[in-house]
């Protein structure tokens, strides 16, 4: 699945991108269009494919194979690849710089406590900002007596117990607490009495659960009663928000990140906008880049449950050599069931599901969560919308429209009008439910012009396929966004001339491979 090979390289793109000094973008985004190429190639490779084939069966006309889009999808991949290879790469938007004028993935707002007798205290903002320049940080906020303020006086004098919001890069931060003798104010734990407007900032709060996040055991011990680990074993690391993740929507103290997990929340990295929020209580969003600090498997724990993907270096744990064998083989035979026609690709897939389980290669705990609920739910609710519009003739409607004021009657224009039309929806609509949507409108187009339906549906899985226009149209967008300090309107510099050139491509290998 492109998702799914997306999250996997995506720690790889980034480590690359820093030893060949690049901007992250330079490497992600090229990386994420690449792998929605490649997953048009086959059944399973993007969700589009598996909704195209699964309605062909609904119409009696049995479903598409495994390899079925592999002619298309496999010339449309590599003639793009190509592109973004040679060309199209230089076509990403490039900012090394943190702040409003662009972002970097290094770039974090931190809070940073001051306490008493540290040799911060007395001295005027505009001293500190002094030595954090070196550090390429700066100061852009101060909270004072539960005040915060937002671009305070550099000539404020800073006081025992002020907190100060600062811009710095997750590599500077431990010099320049060292230099400054400050230290971060998610580290503390609270104590004793706090003001009434801090109280919901606590991880005493008693938040409503949400799907998608984990619940402790009911005889988890608070991390302070359990063996503290040693220095060794504390680590920062960066966590990207996947799409429809769980912590969508929740602060930190809903999460009760340290009585739960043991976690400090230390820093938000968010495309370079400065939230005037405390960082206890800015909700997250898909794209967002958390720093983490706490035992390494704690946080790999956290990351996989809540729908993270880690950023920063880590060591690599294989559970052992026997599972890795059986994850290995059960995925063979679930591909090699639904290539060969013995078994539906849903029942071959399931099977595969099953039989990991009992042979406990992965908990059912970790098959629950890793389901992404929001698009089963979109999907479930689109598909009787589908259906009404073609029992209803809705569809028929609209493909009429199209056929008698654009296609004129003409059957390779009435093609290319579904595959343009799909891509443009795509953009703007989960690319899921884009499919759903238009391959009713697909059928009665070609119902209309007396052609085979097969080249219309294929033209709804390609162009639902490829939305590189938008960070909302693809879940590998949404997931670059903030790694890639790209804005909303950055993809099209790259997605135009690579939707043109898919066009282009997909049109004639159509025509050749699924004749009208």
């Amino acid at each position: 699945n492109n998702v799914g090979a997306m999250a996997l390289l995506m720690p790889v793109a980034v480590r690359l991108a820093e030893r060949l000094q690049l901007a992250p973008g330079q490497v992600l985004m090229p990386l994420a269009f690449g792998t929605i190429l490649g997953g048009m190639t086959t059944l399973i490779g993007t969700p589009p494919n598996l909704i195209v084939a699964g309605f062909r069966q609904q119409q009696g006309m049995g479903s598409f194979a495994m390899f079925d889009f592999t002619a298309v999808g496999l010339s449309v991949a590599v003639v793009g690849v190509l592109f973004i290879a040679f060309i199209g790469w230089r076509l990403v938007p490039v900012r090394k710089q943190a702040g409003m004028e662009g972002f970097d993935t290094g770039a974090y707002l931190t809070e940073v406590r001051v306490p008493e007798g540290s040799a911060s205290v007395g001295q005027t903002l505009h001293a500190l900002e002094l030595a954090l320049d070196k550090a390429g940080a700066q100061v852009v906020g101060l909270v004072r007596n539960d005040i915060r303020v937002i671009a305070p006086s550099p000539y404020r004098q800073v006081v025992a117990g002020d907190i100060l919001v600062i811009e710095a890069e997750a590599d500077a931060l431990p010099q320049l607490l060292t230099a400054l003798e400050l230290r971060l104010e998610e580290s503390r734990r609270p104590e004793g009495p706090m003001p009434e407007d801090d109280a919901a900032d606590t991880d005493q709060a008693a938040p409503a659960r949400s799907p998608g996040i984990a619940e402790p055991a009911a005889d988890t011990k608070p991390p302070e009663e359990e063996t503290a680990p040693t220095s060794s074993d504390i680590v920062l690391m960066e966590l990207a928000i996947l799409p429809s993740s769980g912590l969508e929507g929740r602060s930190a103290s809903d999460l009760l990140l340290r009585t739960r997990y043991g976690l400090n929340l230390l820093a938000v990295s968010r495309q370079g906008q400065r939230s005037r929020t405390r960082l206890r209580a800015m909700p997250l969003q898909a794209g967002d880049l958390l720093l983490m600090q706490g035992p390494l498997e704690t946080i790999a724990e956290f990351a996989s449950d809540n729908g993270c993907v880690p950023l920063a270096e880590r060591e690599l744990h294989i559970p052992s050599q026997r599972k890795a064998w059986q994850a290995g083989g059960i995925m063979l035979l679930s591909v090699g069931a639904a290539a060969l026609g013995w078994l539906p690709a849903a029942i071959a897939f399931a099977l595969g599901v099953l039989a990991s389980m009992v042979l406990r290669t992965v908990s059912p705990r970790a098959v629950y969560e890793a389901v992404d609920w929001p698009v089963v739910v979109l999907l479930a609710a689109l598909m009787p919308v589908a259906g009404a519009m073609e029992t209803t003739g809705t569809a028929d409607l609209i493909a009429r429209f199209m056929l008698d004021h654009l296609a004129q009657g003409n059957a390779i224009v009435g093609l290319g009008l579904i595959l343009v039309v799909t891509m443009f929806l795509s953009d703007l609509m989960n690319n899921a439910a884009t499919a759903a949507v238009m391959c009713p409108i697909a059928l009665g187009t070609a119902s209309a012009l007396g052609a085979s339906a097969d080249p219309f549906l294929m033209a709804v899985a390609i162009g639902a396929s490829c939305a590189f226009l938008t960070p909302i149209g693809h879940q590998n967008n949404t997931l670059i966004l903030g790694p890639g300090g790209f804005r909303f309107g950055d993809y099209w510099r790259l997605g135009v001339p690579l939707e043109v050139l898919v066009v282009a491509i997909s049109m004639p290998v159509l025509l050749l491979a699924w004749p009208l």
